[in-house]
């Protein structure tokens, strides 16, 4: 037999989120038909016809500990035991070769495992698995590394901007708080840090024992390999030293799960989530992530659980900005509060250059800048200035920079290393040429200050070099402030599948000056800088509340944050901010909650016009007196939420406001559309933002399908675009078009990827040779969409 597939499942099953796998029990009747399926559900980039050995995670349909006893339900280690065993000598019993790396029971429940891909699918058929994941590799979320000599009092603005120089003066410090760093490790011997740690600093999972250092250059043979992530993490949540952290006096445990160069994969993270919730954390901080936008990932499963068992637990968004559906796991965690980063205010200075040809260079903008000091004292000046090329330490090496400007072409290095470059050569400061169309963004913090031109003006200044007019002069002038923005590397949401705002907050995370090892300083920026103010600020409300749960904490930060707009004052949409800018002290003071802290209406249809349903959330009055709540709603139009405005609260007391939401998906652009609730209590406003997008009438059902083998079966994987009432396979002769049967058929599958299976039996019988079209298809109400997905042909 021969058989010739147009397309193989080979390496397609990447980014599946909310997929809906079915595997038949049964696959011996003539058209398929299922009896008592099965769901195990695979989200892998996986070629299932090769030996290559990969690591997976492996979710049971057993709960864990902790997730059963919050659903209310019974579970124990030893029982869970048992079934993970069970499952394990099933498989080894199907003739695989597995190994067994680590085990999961108390968040999640399952464990991580060596096999081959062509084991998958047996995987797959053992009772009780639930889904399979890849060990998706984690990196930090972080970039762009300055070390600083000298320390100056500007460099704290961060902790301070957010309140937290407020929230000490009302006597919270985060003592008594503890707080789980899930990273690169912490140099826990730095003297702004050791007060935090005690007898016992918690794990190191990539070396396996109890010393969670981070990497240290002495420690490997490429000090590229060298990390300095998680102490600078760690320093920003609590240092108490030379560097105050927002919580300073907030004990810290570390878990180190990225090795060196600051990488490491989902078995070891999700380790150190169960560890640190078993070690008592009380928050837990993740500035770590994969680039899957998935709400169902390990990790965001972990989370939930963790949040449940009432710990606060922390990631960074991503640094994958600024389109839409760049979040990724962790940050994709539901319960979960997922910071993106902001940049504080920031003064803009107008900038010229003159040189000795007298020629214009009208493009000249400052980048960035140590010190408004240094900047300004390059004015009155004239520096000789030389080429430095693209501005690697090896050209430096080669000319000499001491005292003058150094004109470094655009490319190959980030722009802070060229200025670290050329402040280690002694440069004065820095003149960038650009190499591509458009305007460059600011950098604060820059080593030495740096200016920018086009490549035009860049061209002009290296000819005059070549004609020996090597003198330039600057006139530098204070133009305006512009507020705190959304960082444009900062990642935005929604979540794929469940439409959730993410981020939920925004955090300072550019030129964020913290420790690192060594007994130093260094500025770094991303969200991986921005999610341990939060962090250290949840620290800060749980000591002023002990006796609030981790719902009160997160709505608290979330609708007491400060919206904010673009330098053109218009306001970000939620995905890129979520709720806004945190502020601590007005979230510890907060006498209202909502909750959840975010709202997503859900995803409407064009073709069905006009649709209402009825919604709620939650208020909260926190106050020792009745509180009367006035509610309102503002949005694109074609939204309406009508119901009593009005709440009447008795003190400490909560109750649900009830809603239509009226949606004329007809006369609403398609895709994102936002909208906020607004909720007065008599004191302050309080805010909610909310979502929901609206999708054309002519969308596809199926989007792309992939085909393969696998033990005498056709597997295929489908791209559902939408949810379906029924998903099926139809078989054609792909010669005459004739319908030969429709199996594989399933009802109510979600949006996402769909794992279906054929014996590649008609009417109980062995296909006969011939070809046959495979037409993946599906069904929502009157519209159908039938794929032609491949050829199947049966030789002799």
């Amino acid at each position: 037999m021969k058989n010739n597939l147009k397309k193989f499942l080979t390496a397609s099953l990447s980014a599946l989120v909310g997929v809906s796998a079915i595997i038949p029990a049964s696959l011996a009747s003539a058209e398929g038909e299922q009896t008592e399926p099965s769901e195990p559900t695979l989200h892998l980039d996986a070629d299932l016809l090769s030996d290559e050995v990969v690591t997976v995670i492996v979710e049971l349909q057993e709960e864990a500990v902790r997730q059963a006893r919050q659903n209310g339900r019974p579970q124990s280690e030893r029982a869970l035991s048992r079934e993970r065993d069970r499952v394990v000598k099933e498989l080894e019993s199907l003739g695989t070769e597995i190994t067994v790396n680590h085990e999961y029971d108390q968040l999640f429940s399952g464990f991580s495992v060596d096999l081959a891909e062509n084991d998958l699918g047996k995987l797959l058929s053992v009772e009780g698995v639930k889904s399979v994941y890849p060990n998706q590799e984690y990196e930090v979320n972080e970039s762009e590394l300055v070390y600083m000599p000298d320390l100056t009092a500007e460099m704290f603005d961060s902790a301070p901007y957010i309140e937290s120089q407020e929230a000490w003066d009302a006597g919270f410090t985060g003592k008594g708080v503890t707080v789980a760093v899930i990273d690169t490790g912490v140099d826990y011997t730095h003297p702004d840090l050791e007060h935090a740690f005690g007898d016992y600093l918690g794990w190191d999972f990539v070396d396996n024992d109890a010393d969670p250092q981070e990497t240290l250059i002495g420690d490997v043979d490429d000090p590229a390999d060298a990390t300095n992530h998680g102490t600078h993490v760690a320093g920003t949540i609590a240092a108490n030293g030379a560097l105050k952290g927002v919580a300073p006096d907030a004990q810290l445990l570390a878990y180190r799960v990225l090795g060196p160069g600051g990488s490491g994969s989902t078995e070891n993270v999700l380790a150190a989530i169960e560890r640190a919730v078993e070690d008592g954390a009380d928050v837990m901080n993740l500035s770590l992530g994969a680039s899957l936008n998935a709400p169902d990932y390990p990790t965001s499963i972990a989370l939930n659980t963790a949040m449940g068992e009432g710990v606060v637990a922390v990631t960074s968004n991503g640094n994958s900005g600024p389109d839409n559906w760049t979040v990724g796991s962790p940050g994709t965690s539901s319960e979960a509060i997922s910071v993106g980063a902001s940049q504080l205010p920031f003064n803009v200075f107008s900038s010229s250059i003159q040189t000795q040809s007298e020629e214009s260079y009208s493009s000249t903008e400052v980048m960035g800048f140590p010190s408004e000091e240094a900047l300004l004292g390059l004015n009155d000046e004239t520096f000789e200035y030389v080429y430095a090329g693209l501005g690697s330490a090896a050209e430096f090496s080669e000319i000499d920079a001491e005292g003058k400007i150094a004109l470094i072409q655009r490319g190959a290095y980030p722009f802070v290393e060229k200025a670290q470059n050329a402040l280690l050569a002694g440069a004065e400061g820095v003149i960038l040429f650009n190499n591509v169309e458009g305007r460059q963004p600011e950098i604060p913090g820059m080593a030495v200050p740096t200016l920018m031109v086009s490549l035009e003006d860049g061209i002009k200044l290296y000819e005059n070099l070549e004609n020996g007019n090597n003198e330039v002069s600057f006139s530098i002038e204070f133009s305006h402030v512009v507020d705190e923005t959304v960082a444009d590397f900062s990642s935005r949401g929604p979540v794929m599948n469940n439409w959730m705002i993410k981020p939920d907050v925004v955090a300072p995370g550019v030129n964020i000056v913290s420790t690192v090892p060594g007994e130093a300083y260094a500025s770094l920026q991303g969200t991986s800088m921005s999610a341990p103010h939060v962090a250290g600020a949840a620290a800060l409300v749980l000591e002023a509340h002990p006796e609030w749960s981790v719902d009160y904490v997160k709505a608290a930060l979330m609708n007491t944050a400060e919206r904010l707009t673009d330098r053109d004052g218009n306001i970000y949409p939620h995905n890129a901010q979520g709720a806004g800018s945190i502020r601590v002290l007005q979230a510890i003071e907060a006498e209202t909650l909502i909750l959840p802290g975010s709202h997503s209406f859900g995803i409407f249809e064009k073709q069905r016009g006009r649709e209402t349903r009825r919604q709620s959330f939650e208020v909260h009055n926190l106050t020792n007196s009745r509180k009367r709540h006035t509610v309102s709603f503002s949005g694109n139009q074609g939204v309406n939420v009508s119901n009593s405005n009005n709440l009447n609260i008795p003190s400490g007391k909560t109750q649900s406001f009830n809603f239509n939401v009226q949606v004329d998906a007809s006369n609403l652009d398609a895709g994102y559309n936002e909208g906020t609730f607004a909720l007065n209590d008599g004191n302050r406003t309080y805010e909610m933002p909310a979502i929901l997008f609206i999708q054309e009438p002519d969308f596809p059902l199926l989007n792309t399908v992939q085909f393969g083998l696998m033990d005498g079966l056709l597997v295929g994987l489908a791209s559902v675009t939408t949810d379906v009432d029924e998903f099926a396979l139809r078989v054609r002769n792909a010669d005459t078009g004739e319908l030969l049967t429709v199996t594989a058929q399933a009802e109510n599958i979600g949006r996402g990827e769909h794992f279906f299976f054929w014996d590649m039996q008609i009417d109980g019988q062995p296909l006969t040779p011939g070809r046959y079209a495979l037409n993946p298809t599906a069904r929502l109400g009157d519209r159908v969409t039938e794929l032609e997905g491949g050829v199947l042909t049966i030789g002799e």
